[in-house]
Formats: structure tokens, C-alpha cells, sequence
């Protein structure tokens, strides 16, 4: 193999560029040539690549997002499409494939192993932290840090007004966030998918620390979990509080990257580089522990990671 291609699919996360630097670099120093492949799947439909060198990715480990962008593609869900970007790849005679992104990126990868002779490495990055076989993803510990900054400023506001917040955070089917994020920040309540919403007893909640003095209160909310408009009309009608709503949105997503993630996607980014070397394809590259490990990429996104709930207990018994 003298030729790979690196892409990033799905939902932008901090850390990317620097795993895009990391195959570059290693790539490169190997005798690879390292092709870069803008926006994702759509970005390989419409042969938009180009070769990268070391210079191409200096100065990017910092940046957040992905220099190499990221798109839907809905061609690339049915078979003619992907026999399109397979001949593609071919045409450039790329032999190995690495794709970060989420679930549905990953999915997309284990398509092209499954389908073509065009080899496959996976790396996990998402800021749900919700692909298993892997303790954690890329962009997960910067997101949390926006997040938790946010929540820590809005308590300045909430003590200030003697009123309830609530924080609504991304997580559709996962409440990692929310619940990380909660119990590190001392919030009263966190409601996530994973655990039915009991309004009586959030409410009776909310009442019971406002009887031993605390003059705020901050409810988390998995956006998954129900609506904070929603929460917050409950809370109302419950206890009489005033609240306020604050829906952090894309805003997670971005920023410059913590230690933590430059740290993990550089580890993981040559790692898949290797694994290509050492011949392996239709891999995941992930971590556990703090050993970087290659693991089946069919078996990573066909079980379904759950969720430490004695966390959620944890953040409970501390409010």
C-alpha cells in the first residue's frame, strides 16, 4: 500500500484537525502518500481530493472543526453511489480508506470494506461519546469544557436572580453529556434519555434545596430527554419559581481543542496509519484504559454503548 485518503463525515468535533494532522504526518513519514478528501462521502462523489503534505497540516492541531469539512450525503446510502466512490478511489489507486466521524460515518465505512477490496480504519469522533469499544471519542473532553464553562457562568446569573435554569445539551439518544457535565457542576437535576422524566419528583426536588437556602437551581437536559421549555413550564407549575432557558446548541461543537483531545485524536491518527502498515482493514481505532486499541469495526457499532448510570445515581446523592 503506497497510497491512502483521510476524510471527516457527519458532525463536526474538536480534535478532528489534529487526527487529520496525525495521518498526515505519520503517513508521510512512512512513505505514504496521504490524499485528503473534502466533505465526506459527497466530497469522494464528486472526486474532490487532493494530496497532503507535512506543510499542508501545520498549524491546524489547534483549530477546531475539520479543515477537510464535512457534509450529508444521501447518494452514498444506495449502491450505485457507492460503487461510484469506490471507482473513484480506485481511479487515484487508494488502497486504504480512514474515515472519523460518528455512528452513521462508521456505518458508512464499514460499507466500503463490506462492499469493495479498498481497506478501512475507522476513528471514533463524536461528542456524544456514544460509539462503544471505546472509553472515549473524539471532541467529547472540549465539548464537555464548553459546557461546563457555560453552565458555571450561568450559575453566576441564577444566584445573582435567585432563579432556575435550565440547560438543554445535545445528546438525541445518549446523555453523556448532559449527565458529565451536570454532576461537575453541581446541578440540582439532570434528566437524560436513558432515565424516564418524574416532574413530581423533580419538582419536590427543586422545593427541598430551596428550604435548606440554596437561592439557584440548575436543571441539565439531554435534549433527548424532553424539551427545556417543556421542563421549565413544569417546574413552574410545581414550585412557582421563575426559570429561565438556555440552549447551549451548536456552540458545543466548537472551539479550539483541550489537551485532552490533541492528545487522543494525534494517538489515534497514527495508530490507523499503522494499523494500515501492519495490514489490518475494517478496524476501529479506539481507547481503554490508556492503551490504544484496534478493535472490529462491525462489532463497535453493532453494540450499543451504555450509559454508567451509578454516575447518574452519584450526581443525585451530591445535589
Amino acid at each position: 500500500m503506497k497510497r491512502i485518503a483521510v476524510m471527516t463525515s457527519g458532525g463536526d468535533a474538536p480534535g478532528m484537525n489534529a487526527a487529520i494532522r496525525a495521518v498526515v504526518r505519520y503517513g508521510v513519514s512512512k512513505g505514504l502518500e496521504v490524499y485528503g478528501i473534502m466533505r465526506g462521502y459527497a466530497g469522494l462523489l464528486e472526486d474532490d481530493m487532493k494530496v497532503l503534505n507535512f506543510s499542508d497540516v501545520g498549524g491546524i492541531m489547534e483549530r477546531g472543526g475539520t479543515i477537510l469539512r464535512t457534509a450529508r450525503c444521501q447518494e452514498f446510502k444506495v449502491d450505485k453511489g457507492r460503487q461510484e466512490a469506490y471507482k473513484i478511489l480506485k481511479d487515484h489507486e487508494i488502497k486504504g480508506l480512514i474515515v472519523i466521524g460518528g455512528d452513521g460515518s462508521l456505518n458508512g465505512a464499514a460499507l466500503v470494506a463490506a462492499e469493495s477490496d479498498i481497506k478501512v480504519i475507522g476513528l471514533p469522533g463524536s461528542i456524544d461519546n456514544d460509539i462503544s469499544e471505546t472509553d472515549m471519542c473524539i471532541g467529547v473532553d472540549t465539548c464537555l469544557n464548553t459546557v461546563v464553562e457555560n453552565i458555571q457562568k450561568l450559575k453566576d446569573t441564577a444566584s445573582s436572580h435567585e432563579r432556575a435554569f435550565i440547560v438543554e445539551t445535545m445528546g438525541r439518544n445518549c446523555g453523556y453529556i448532559a449527565l458529565i457535565s451536570g454532576l461537575t457542576t453541581g446541578a440540582e437535576a439532570i434528566l437524560i434519555p436513558e432515565v424516564k422524566v418524574d416532574y413530581q419528583a423533580l419538582g419536590d426536588k427543586l422545593l427541598a434545596g430551596r428550604k435548606r437556602g440554596k437561592i439557584n437551581s440548575i436543571v441539565v437536559v439531554a435534549e433527548g430527554a424532553a424539551s427545556a421549555y417543556t421542563v421549565a413550564r413544569h417546574l413552574e407549575n410545581r414550585t412557582g419559581y421563575e426559570t429561565r432557558v438556555t440552549i447551549l446548541g451548536h456552540i458545543q461543537r466548537g472551539g479550539s481543542p483541550s489537551v485532552s483531545d490533541r492528545l487522543l485524536a494525534s494517538r489515534m491518527g497514527s495508530a490507523a496509519v499503522q494499523a494500515f502498515i501492519d495490514g489490518q482493514s475494517n478496524v476501529m481505532i479506539g481507547i481503554q484504559g490508556n492503551n490504544i486499541v484496534s478493535v472490529d469495526l462491525n462489532r463497535a457499532l453493532q453494540k450499543k454503548k451504555e450509559l454508567d448510570l451509578s454516575l447518574y445515581d452519584l450526581a443525585n446523592t451530591l445535589s
